[in-house]
C-alpha cells in the first residue's frame, strides 16, 4: 500500500513538473506580448495625439504627410469631425485605453477630443457633423458664443449619438467631476429627450423641443409617389435613415448606464413603440427611411424617395431585439417573423437586398441620373457611385440572434477567444511603423467620405487607428 501511495504521488510530482515546463513558456509569452501590446498602444496614441489631433479631434483620412485632411470631403487646417471615425471614435478609444492600463495619458488624450466637441456643441444641444476653430470658416450657432449661422443638431449619420455617448462615457471616466464635461453631456442628453415624438419617432434634425403629434400606424400613401408627396423639411418628420434607430437606441441605452437614470429608459421603449406603429402593413410588413405625421413614406433628398427600405429595415429589426433584450416585452418581437419573411422573399439575385423596394409592387428601385438630374428606375446598371444602391445582407445573423432570443438566450454573439485575441494583437503590433502609424493602402475599396484615393496611395485612417487601439485594450484586459 505504501508502495503505491508513494508511485501515485511521484507520478503526481513529475505530471505537475511537466505542466510547470508547459505554463512557465506560455506566461512569458504572454507577458511579453503584453509589453509589446503596452509600448505599441503607447507610441501610436502619442503619435496620433501630437502629430494628428487638431485642438483635440480629428478627421476620418491623412496623407502620411499629415497635408492632406479629409472627412466626409476635404477638411481644412482648422477643422475636425464629429461623424464616425472622426472624433468621438478615437476618444472612445483612448477611454477604452485607459481602462485597460489605468494610465492617465489616455484619459488625458480623452479629455483633449472631449474639449474639442464642446468646442463645437450646438446651442440647440447636440452637434452637427464639422466643428470649424476657424472663426470665419464653416461655423454653426457653438453653445459657447463663439459661432454663428445654423442651430442644427441632427442625429444624421451617428453624429451627435456618437458625441453624447462619447461625452458621457468621458464624464464617467472623470468620475463626474469635470463640471464643463458633465455639463455638455447632460445638456445633450436633455436635448435628445426634447427631441423624441409623443409617439417615440425622432427626427433627423432638432432645433429645440419638437412640436405634440398624433399617434398613428403607418400606412401607404394614396397618390402618386413618383411625382407627389415631398416634403420640403423633411428633416424633421419621423427619420429612420442610416440606422438612427440602432445608433439613437445605443445612445439611450449608454445614458440609462452611466446616469442610472429612468427616463431613458423610458425613451427607448417609446422609441420601440414607434417602430411597431411604422411597420409597413401587407404586402410589405418592414420600413421607410422617412415618413409623413402621418406615419407614410417620403421622399427626402433628390435621391431618396418615397419607398420601402432594406437597409433600416435590418436596423430596425436589430433594434427592436436590442429594446427586447432591455425590457423583456415579447411585443418587440412580433413585428419580426413578417419582417424576417418579406426581406428573404426580397433578396436580389446576388444575395444583397435593395436599398428601396416600390410601394406595393416589391420592385427593387433606383436613381440614376442625366444632365445633372435624378430620375426613378428599375435598372440597376450604372448607378452613381456616391450611394449605396444595393445593401448587404445580415438576414441569416437576424435570424438566428431571433431564434436564440425566442428560445430564451439573452444573445447569439460571440466574443473572441484569447488565442484568437493573442494572434490578432501580435497583428497590430507587427503592423505599427517606426514612427508610430498605421498604415493603410487603398485598394479600390468603397470607404466612408468618398476621399478620392488612387489604388495604392497610403492614408491614415482614423477607424483603423480606433480599431487597433480598443482590440489592444481588449486583449489587455483579457490576460490580466
Amino acid at each position: 500500500m505504501l508502495r503505491q501511495l508513494t508511485l501515485i504521488t511521484t507520478t503526481a510530482a513529475l505530471l505537475l513538473s511537466l505542466v510547470a515546463t508547459q505554463i512557465a513558456p506560455a506566461q512569458e509569452a504572454d507577458a511579453k506580448l503584453r509589453e509589446q501590446a503596452l509600448a505599441s498602444m503607447r507610441k501610436a496614441t502619442e503619435y496620433y495625439r501630437s502629430k494628428v489631433a487638431v485642438h483635440g479631434g480629428y478627421v476620418y483620412f491623412y496623407s502620411p504627410d499629415l497635408k492632406y485632411r479629409h472627412g466626409e470631403g476635404p477638411a481644412t487646417a482648422t477643422q475636425i469631425w464629429v461623424q464616425p471615425p472622426g472624433t468621438p471614435t478615437v476618444g472612445l478609444a483612448y477611454l477604452a485605453a485607459y481602462k485597460a492600463t489605468g494610465d492617465k495619458f489616455y484619459l488625458d488624450a480623452a479629455r483633449e477630443a472631449g474639449e474639442a466637441l464642446m468646442y463645437g456643441q450646438l446651442k440647440s444641444g447636440g452637434w452637427q457633423n464639422c466643428i470649424d476653430f476657424d472663426p470665419q470658416g464653416r461655423v454653426n450657432l457653438y453653445r459657447n458664443g463663439k459661432g454663428g449661422g445654423q442651430n442644427n443638431s441632427t442625429l444624421d449619420d451617428n453624429i451627435s449619438q456618437s458625441a453624447i455617448r462619447f461625452m458621457a462615457r468621458l464624464d464617467e471616466a472623470l468620475e463626474f467631476k469635470d463640471a464643463k464635461v458633465h455639463e455638455s453631456a447632460t445638456i445633450a442628453l436633455e436635448a435628445l429627450l426634447q427631441a423624441q415624438f409623443a409617439n417615440g419617432a425622432f427626427p433627423q434634425v432638432w432645433t429645440g423641443p419638437v412640436p405634440q403629434v398624433e399617434v398613428k400606424k403607418a400606412s401607404y400613401p394614396d397618390y402618386d409617389y413618383r411625382t407627389e408627396g415631398k416634403v420640403k423639411d423633411y428633416w424633421n418628420m419621423y427619420t429612420l435613415n442610416d440606422g438612427l434607430a440602432g445608433t439613437v437606441s445605443e445612445t439611450l441605452l449608454t445614458a440609462e448606464a452611466v446616469y442610472k437614470d429612468r427616463r431613458y429608459r423610458a425613451a427607448l421603449t417609446k422609441l420601440g413603440n414607434f417602430l411597431i406603429l411604422a411597420q409597413m402593413p401587407e404586402p410589405q410588413p418592414v420600413w421607410a427611411q422617412q415618413y409623413s405625421r402621418d406615419v407614410q413614406p417620403i421622399w427626402a433628398r433628390r435621391f431618396e424617395p418615397a419607398a420601402i427600405t432594406g437597409g433600416e429595415s435590418q436596423d430596425v429589426i436589430e433594434t427592436l431585439m436590442k429594446i427586447y433584450r432591455h425590457t423583456g416585452d415579447k411585443k418587440y418581437l412580433e413585428p419580426i417573423p413578417r419582417a424576417l419573411a418579406y426581406l428573404k422573399k426580397s433578396l436580389l439575385p446576388d444575395g444583397r437586398l435593395a436599398r428601396y423596394y416600390e410601394m406595393k409592387t416589391n420592385r427593387p428601385l433606383y436613381m440614376n441620373r442625366a444632365n445633372g438630374e435624378y430620375f426613378l428606375t428599375f435598372d440597376d446598371k450604372d448607378l452613381p457611385d456616391h450611394y449605396g444602391w444595393k445593401i448587404d445582407s445580415r438576414l441569416d445573423a437576424i435570424a438566428a440572434e431571433f431564434n436564440a432570443l425566442k428560445g430564451g438566450e439573452k444573445t447569439v454573439q460571440k466574443n473572441k477567444t484569447a488565442a484568437e485575441l493573442g494572434k490578432e494583437a501580435q497583428q497590430i503590433i507587427d503592423s505599427l511603423d517606426e514612427q508610430g502609424r498605421w498604415i493603410s493602402t487603398y485598394a479600390g475599396e468603397r470607404v466612408p467620405g468618398q476621399p478620392k484615393f488612387k489604388t495604392g496611395d497610403k492614408y491614415l485612417n482614423s477607424a483603423v487607428f480606433s480599431y487597433n487601439l480598443e482590440t489592444l485594450s481588449t486583449f489587455l484586459t483579457g490576460i490580466k
